[in-house]
């Protein structure tokens, strides 16, 4: 009787144990979760704290861009429109000078230089052919709008009023280069006219005959052959402004050897020679033809 009455008290001691303990549990299982929503609801609060600050300075932001737009715009309406323009006008003067100054700095060594005036800047153009230093030429440039041309040296048989016309308000460096193609092209046809009077006159049999800008050019000569004189006359005609060889070429015999089918040769010989070099090169090769016979009779 008593051991039954043992094994009963026991059981209820150790039930009343169990059941303290998941009372416990479930106690603490509602705390984590109690502190966990108090933690999310605390986090989505911050957040939405933030939130709110982000659209009231968004608003801010806003409200102050406007009224600034309002200020510029209440500004440009009262504002001189000459001046506008004035100010407009300064600014692309500004930035073609810069423009020129690349330029110039950039190609000081082909030819361009320059330095700054009172109006703006003179440009020199120093023309060479065949790495000789010929003549230089100058263009005074008044930094303006519309930019013009102060004063210049440049022969009157260059297109200078065409290649300003279009190309000197819109680039500039355009108008440098043309201008430049132009006086070498015109140098070097000048160079080799006048080397072919001082150097090689003794080939010629005739006045040589040119105008101006040197893009005709017309003479007589003869070319010893062996025991045989060749006697030509010869027109060249530079249609290519900018270019130093001729783009025609006539070669024909003034005397009745036309006939004969070496002159033919000789001839037809010349023509390609003056198209494809300068002039008195030409002319050099003729001499060192000449030494070569001298050469071969007296050996």
């Amino acid at each position: 009787m008593e051991s039954a009455n043992t094994l009963r008290q026991g059981g209820e001691c150790k039930g009343g144990v169990l059941a303290y303990l998941e009372r416990l549990e479930a106690q603490m299982n509602r705390s984590s979760r109690k502190s966990e929503e108090l933690t999310v609801h605390t986090k989505e609060s911050s957040q939405r704290t933030k939130i709110h600050e982000l659209r009231r300075q968004r608003d801010k932001l806003r409200a102050e861009v406007k009224r600034r737009q309002a200020r510029i715009k209440a500004s440009l309406d009262n504002e001189d429109p000459n001046r506008t323009v004035e100010l407009s006008e300064q600014e692309d003067l500004a930035r073609q000078w810069g423009n020129v100054k690349d330029i110039l700095q950039a190609y000081r060594f082909t030819g361009l230089s320059g330095k700054l005036t009172s109006r703006g800047v003179c440009v020199c153009i120093s023309t060479a052919f065949e790495g000789n230093l010929l003549d230089s030429y100058f263009v005074d440039l008044v930094m303006e709008k519309p930019l013009r041309i102060h004063h210049h040296s440049i022969p009157v048989f260059i297109p200078l009023e065409r290649i300003a016309t279009e190309y000197l308000q819109t680039d500039i460096q355009r108008f440098l280069f043309s201008l430049c193609e132009y006086l070498n092209a015109y140098s070097g046809r000048k160079y080799q006219t006048d080397q072919l009077e001082t150097d090689f006159s003794a080939f010629l049999t005739g006045p040589l005959q040119r105008n101006a800008l040197c893009n005709l050019l017309s003479f007589t000569y003869k070319v010893d052959q062996g025991h045989q004189t060749f006697s030509f006359s010869a027109t060249l005609l530079y249609e290519d402004l900018t270019a130093a060889l001729p783009t025609g070429v006539t070669v024909m015999c003034p005397g009745a050897e036309t006939s004969s089918a070496r002159w033919e040769e000789h001839r037809a010989s010349h023509e390609m020679l003056f198209r494809t070099k300068p002039l008195h090169q030409v002319f050099a090769s003729f001499s060192k033809q000449v030494e070569i016979l001298d050469l071969s009779l007296v050996s």
